[in-house]
């Protein structure tokens, strides 16, 4: 897993890198007075990779088992949102981006004394409206390109219908966001690759679970998980 996160933002860190070697040579500057806007407003698109960190307690079954849960991988979701940006001074920018990430993640059960056999897995799906601010620090401008970088918090709320499963989450949570991106200015409207990794805040596993009382094995899954925060990679396009 900490490899997928690896490889994720080099693969992030790389276009950057290809997009701004591709930028012309030349001096004609695009959109000259675009950051000069008071306010400006905008859309995005992405993918998002939705992640759980899991802390195993070693609770152990009646049967002498000892569980623990983890997400061994990661797949891509789809997020799109719009933004209202506000400028405070040459370097400093507050941003308002909501949105919509639709994503997926799979968690599989192990027994500690026996990890090569999987005890069970759940599938969950979420669709968050997200409510990102970010203070973005942008460098100066070199021809038609002007690196940043971005830091805020993001409250979340999950829309998705939620079953009886091992596992079940809290509907809200709140994160920390931090990234990095580049504007490209084009004749016409800037484009802005960004890459952010959000930290979740709160433990979103919900521990009452009077709707397994009638199903023990259901619960122990439960039981054997202490605490479980929300984190995510998203890879988003700016069109400003």
């Amino acid at each position: 897993m900490k490899k997928s996160l690896r490889n994720i933002a080099l693969l992030a860190a790389m276009l950057i890198a290809m997009a701004l070697q591709a930028q012309p040579k030349d001096k004609v500057l695009n959109r000259p007075y675009a950051d000069l806007k008071r306010v400006h407003f905008g859309f995005s698109v992405g993918a998002s990779f939705q992640n759980l960190s899991i802390t195993n307690n070693g609770f152990v079954t009646d049967n002498g088992e000892s569980w623990f849960a983890e997400v061994p991988e990661l797949s891509p979701g789809f997020t799109v949102g719009v933004l209202a940006d506000l400028r405070l001074n040459n370097h400093f920018n507050l941003r308002f981006s909501p949105g919509m990430q639709f994503g997926s993640k799979v968690v599989k059960f192990y027994d500690a004394n026996n990890p090569g056999a999987t005890l069970g897995r759940q599938n969950v799906k979420s669709t968050y409206v997200v409510m990102p601010i970010d203070l973005k620090y942008s460098a100066l401008r070199y021809h038609n390109c002007r690196p940043y970088l971005v830091s805020g918090v993001m409250g979340v709320l999950d829309v998705s219908k939620q079953r009886s499963e091992q596992f079940k989450f809290a509907t809200t949570d709140a994160m920390l966001t931090i990234g990095f991106g580049c504007d490209f200015y084009l004749p016409y409207f800037k484009f802005c690759p960004e890459i952010k990794f959000c930290f979740g805040l709160r433990d979103i596993l919900q521990k009452d679970r009077p709707d397994l009382e009638d199903d023990p094995q259901m619960e122990d899954f439960t039981k054997s998980v202490s605490k479980i925060t929300s984190n995510m990679v998203v890879i988003t396009f700016y069109f400003e």
